[in-house]
């Protein structure tokens, strides 16, 4: 099951976009761009939802150790 993280590569502010474009498969700029439109239409309720989002969504793990409940075989 693919997990929404913030991507820690794919980045320009915060992640978000990278992460959220990581989940969807698509490109990172068609999300950045869609994020830009959002923004200039939504009067700053989209900017208010991106900055929240960008605190409650995790940073990507740095190994597969950093995942809960994972199982490990050796």
């Amino acid at each position: 099951m693919n997990k929404l993280f913030r991507s820690r590569t794919d980045k320009k502010l915060t992640g978000l976009c990278g992460g959220i474009a990581n989940y969807l498969g698509v490109d990172s700029t068609v999300v950045r761009l869609i994020a830009v439109v959002c923004a200039l239409f939504s009067f700053g309720a989209f900017t208010a939802i991106y900055i929240i989002a960008s605190f409650l969504v995790p940073k990507e793990p740095l190994n597969a150790y950093d995942y809960p409940n994972s199982y490990h075989s050796y």
